[in-house]
């Protein structure tokens, strides 16, 4: 498989140059410590703990920075934003073109290339640094560069296999051989990831770290309760309903975090944040340009959004109205802006996420994992395993933040109805949640088949998954187009 010509001149140079550069330039709490650009080149980026954290931190840093139009995570770039676009969660206003194909469910193997290489140049990226530190040998803190390292590994396989479904598994540097390699199952690259996961466990402590290895409040970097929090999503995507409820217990019984008012889960020093992308020196969070960036509650007419970008994204009406009365997440979350009309144009107000507020550096962090992720994934585990009263005291607890009196237990059946509903005003344009359980649910195609109409399209189920862009297809012969996109 041929993943890019980037990953092929990084190979060809054996030179993690690109990293740091990228890392020197954008990064700030993960570079600690300042190194020339293109000081550290082969086995010599592994000969110190601080060569070591600065090609680690430029891993992280990538996941902000690293795909060739911005952030996978967040933005505007991110899978949060273009599979809410993609599922029943936003649209654009202003009928935004680069989205468009998202919205109207019509990918095609030239448009999805974006997250496809990046993840993969990422993946590469952190194989190269693995074997560079298990090769190492004067490391003081060894356990915690190689754990990091295989957490992301984990991370970037999981977006991987949710968005292409099978998928080639590259774990070595060895390009020659992953040139040509084919797909693997999903169900070998989820053993992967359990596999990383399971190690990075056996490697990291309760304790956050920073880049020199000390002892940190911040949360910037993955420690063991990050570990056990992908692993715990990642057990439940793959209905180990046992394992699911066991590990998250683990991450909810730590003392360490706190489900907090919905004002401040967003925030840099949120206790309810698990694990976190702190953003570039002087920057904030890219959801807020996706989302806000500063538009009046009012605007005197249609025109008047323009400045506004036309990528701003709203929630779709459907899921505005999943909010239940008196739900604090709606005041606290959303955000509304009321456009004045014209004889032609109806007055029109639209509903923006609002989760991520502020543009001051420093105010707020990218959010990757949270802890009221783990009381739904407990909850649903448990309802799986037929302990209903379990999981209503789960789901209540989420239910109970957001200033909602608790669930009725009816069935396991209703149950499981009521999570999937909590899970969608809970994490709604995050990380790609809504868009993953409806496939991993089976629900995909009875919500998107109600959408056609609003959507302008005629939902095929072969779109669960996105094709592969049509470059890696030409360029290796081993490497079929996921189904419905030849």
């Amino acid at each position: 498989m041929k993943i890019s010509k980037n990953i092929t001149a990084v190979v060809k140079s054996s030179t993690f140059a690109v990293v740091l550069s990228l890392m020197l330039t954008s990064c700030k709490k993960y570079l600690d410590i300042p190194l020339p650009v293109n000081a550290v080149a082969g086995s010599t980026a592994f000969v110190s703990d601080n060569t070591t954290s600065a090609v680690v931190n430029g891993n992280f840093n990538a996941l902000l920075n690293g795909s060739q139009s911005g952030s996978i995570v967040m933005g505007v770039s991110g899978i949060g934003y273009l599979a809410g676009i993609y599922a029943d969660e936003l649209f654009t206003p202003l009928n935004d073109v680069a989205s468009k194909p998202y919205f109207s469910d019509a990918l095609s193997s030239t448009m999805t290339g974006t997250h496809w290489v990046g993840l993969y140049k990422q993946i590469y990226n952190v194989n190269l640094t693995i074997e560079g530190i298990n090769g190492a040998t004067n490391l003081t803190y060894k356990n915690q560069w190689l754990g990091e390292s295989l957490f992301s590994r984990a991370f970037l396989y999981f977006n991987l296999v949710n968005l292409y479904g099978d998928a080639p598994l590259i774990t070595t540097s060895d390009f020659n051989k992953n040139n040509l390699l084919g797909k693997s199952p999903k169900t070998e690259i989820y053993k992967q990831i359990i596999a990383d996961l399971k190690l990075a466990r056996t490697l990291l402590t309760v304790s956050y770290k920073d880049g020199s290895g000390n002892t940190t409040t911040d949360r910037g970097r993955p420690n063991l309760q990050a570990v056990n929090s992908l692993l715990a999503r990642v057990y439940l995507y793959t209905a180990d309903w046992a394992n699911a409820e066991a590990v998250s217990t683990t991450v909810i019984a730590d003392a360490n975090y706190q489900l907090v008012p919905p004002a401040q889960a967003f925030l840099a020093n949120s206790k309810e944040t698990i694990w976190a992308l702190v953003p570039s020196q002087g920057a904030h969070v890219n959801d807020y340009d996706a989302y806000n960036g500063g538009m009046p509650t009012t605007l005197a007419s249609p025109a008047a959004l323009s400045p506004f970008g036309s990528s701003k994204a709203a929630l779709m009406p459907d899921l505005l109205n999943a909010f239940e009365q008196g739900d604090t997440r709606l005041a606290n979350w959303v955000r509304s802006t009321t456009v004045t009309g014209t004889s032609t144009i109806p007055t029109a107000t639209y509903y923006y996420p609002n989760k991520y507020k502020s543009n001051v550096a420093g105010a707020e962090y990218t959010i990757v994992l949270r802890l009221s992720e783990q009381y739904l994934i407990r909850a649903e585990a448990r309802a799986q395993l037929e302990n209903l009263n379990g999981a209503k005291g789960d789901i209540d607890v989420v239910r109970a933040r957001a200033g909602l009196v608790g669930v009725t237990i009816t069935s396991k059946d209703a149950m499981l109805v009521s999570i999937a509903k909590e899970r969608r005003t809970e994490l709604f344009t995050e990380a790609g949640h809504r868009f993953f359980d409806l496939k991993r649910t089976g629900a995909l195609d009875a919500v998107m088949t109600a959408l056609q109409t609003q959507k302008n399209n005629t939902w095929q189920p072969f779109r669960a998954v996105w094709p592969i862009p049509l470059s890696d297809i030409q360029n290796d012969p081993n490497l079929a187009q996921n189904p419905g996109y030849n």
